[in-house]
């Protein structure tokens, strides 16, 4: 019996198909490494958590996840970029719940430039979410002093001025008494009365 051999084109399809039946399998067999989909935002203490707006520029704030993979770890690190590179640094860690979602306490920051780094824990690195934003808050002004109730001198209830200058005789006038005055008008009339009376006597009569 005579064996007639396959075409070549055959055979080389042949092994083709093998090959791709073996790469199949290898994929099947290594799990794929699924992309980091979740985002991290920066949020002025006040706003909800389910708010996605990123707000650069902050006083008070708080970092604000979602999306990402449940009961995932993750680090997250501020510090301070030009032009205030030494404005200061911040760093933590949280876990997001069950949705992929999760939050900070705030984050008390001095004014300057920062830059954030979200790094879960099964990143290599590449996954890191980063975000830029400043902190700018207003200066505060102190409170105004009272104005005193203490009156000055020389204001009401109280000595206003020395005493006039010159001779001192108004001052001496003015200072006598109405008491002092009646008396001396008293004792002037009574003189008067007494030497009118030693007019009238005779000469040499008791």
């Amino acid at each position: 019996m005579t064996t007639t051999p396959l075409p070549r084109r055959a055979a080389a399809r042949t092994a083709a198909l093998a090959a791709l039946t073996l790469a199949g399998v290898a994929l099947v067999g290594t799990p794929a490494s699924a992309a980091n989909n979740g985002d991290v935002k920066i949020h002025e203490v006040g706003a909800p958590t389910d708010e996605q707006a990123n707000d650069p520029h902050v006083c008070h704030f708080y970092l604000d996840a979602f999306n990402f993979d449940p009961n995932e770890s993750v680090t997250w690190t501020i510090v301070g970029q030009p032009p205030t590179p030494n404005a200061g640094t911040a760093t933590g860690a949280v876990t997001t719940d069950s949705t992929g979602a999760a939050h900070t306490n705030p984050v008390p920051l001095a004014n300057g430039h920062y830059k954030l780094t979200w790094s879960t824990a099964d990143g290599d690195g590449g996954d890191n979410k980063h975000k830029t934003f400043w902190v700018d808050c207003a200066p505060t002004t102190p409170p105004s002093t009272p104005p005193s109730t203490t009156p000055p001198p020389g204001g009401p209830g109280g000595p206003n001025g020395g005493p006039p200058a010159g001779g001192g005789g108004l001052a001496r006038d003015a200072a006598i008494s109405p008491v002092a005055g009646a008396a001396a008008v008293g004792l002037a009339a009574v003189g008067g009365v007494v030497w009118f009376r030693l007019r009238r006597r005779p000469h040499g009569a008791a």
